[in-house]
């Protein structure tokens, strides 16, 4: 596997008539990656995955997928080593589960029988059913092998756990983990479960209106993000905190709460000098992090 990243996008820019879907993307995912795309409905995370199947052309600025250009010559190539799961999991409604199977392998040579097998097993499928009569929950769980069996270096995927309940959710999730780690693939994928995105990424982006405000290796994110907590004697004192890297600042009562990212030493020495009577530090969630960074100015 290459050392490169596996998809490198760098100042791309999209617009559709007045709206500007991208404004300057910035990304790169690691090979060997879970790579969990964030953002609000609106974000550019859909244009995003559009312009790197090469559906879509940037107006602006450059992707690369496996070093090469999605919307050229080596689109071909770039779509036959990726497996693409979209949001609505579209399938052939007139087939039955086996005949979709057996209909897939046919396009690609590397097809694992037996993981086949094993997801047919895992994800409870039933060979004979007609496609029209599957769940939702059922219809993503059948897209999902046929993307996770046909030998892909790179999974692309659009909500990858819609429709499913708390523990089919799990079964995919754990899928997802032990198909990078037996098949050195990357996972590159849209996600509103934040908890979810929680449990398996070790990479993150966060794009809001077009841009990518937070990116990097998750534990390096939750390292960098930090929730200082000051209680005081009397009511907290209303101030505005200078020192970099300071995101938040709330007051409520006694208590002074506040969200750094990348400066906490100086946000605590700029703290202590308002001698609070105690002082607490605790990491946060993902969840926290996305809301501070997709948070709306008033």
């Amino acid at each position: 596997m290459s050392n490169g990243p596996v998809i490198e996008t760098a100042g791309l820019w999209k617009r559709y008539e007045d709206v500007e879907a991208l404004r300057g993307l910035d990304l790169q995912v690691p090979p060997g990656s879970i790579f969990g795309f964030l953002g609000k409905n609106g974000a550019g995370k859909t244009t995003t995955i559009k312009v790197l199947l090469g559906i879509a052309r940037p107006d602006r600025g450059e992707a690369r997928v496996f070093g090469q250009t999605p919307s050229g010559r080596d689109g071909v190539d770039i779509r036959r080593r990726t497996a693409f799961v979209s949001d609505e999991k579209d399938l052939y409604d007139y087939m039955t589960v086996a005949e979709i199977i057996a209909f897939t392998r046919s396009f690609y040579p590397r097809w694992s029988a037996d993981l086949e097998q094993q997801y047919l097993r895992k994800f409870d499928l039933p060979p004979g059913r007609d496609i029209k009569r599957l769940s939702r929950g059922m219809r993503t769980k059948l897209a999902m092998l046929l993307a996770l069996c046909r030998g892909a270096e790179l999974l692309m995927l659009d909500e990858p756990t819609s429709g499913l309940d708390p523990a089919m959710a799990e079964e995919v999730l754990q899928a997802l983990v032990g198909h990078v780690a037996a098949q050195e693939s990357t996972v590159f994928f849209s996600s509103h479960q934040l908890a979810e995105v929680e449990q398996i990424a070790d990479h993150v982006a966060i794009i809001d209106r077009g841009q990518a405000v937070v990116s990097g290796a998750l534990d390096d994110l939750r390292a960098r993000y930090q929730r200082i907590q000051l209680v005081f004697d009397n009511d907290a004192p209303d101030i505005r905190v200078h020192a970099p890297g300071t995101h938040r600042v709330q007051r409520k009562g006694r208590v002074l709460t506040v969200l750094s990212a990348g400066g906490g030493g100086a946000v605590m020495d700029e703290l202590r000098g308002y001698r609070p009577s105690s002082i607490d530090v605790s990491s946060v969630t993902l969840k926290e992090i996305f809301l501070e960074a997709v948070r709306t100015e008033d």
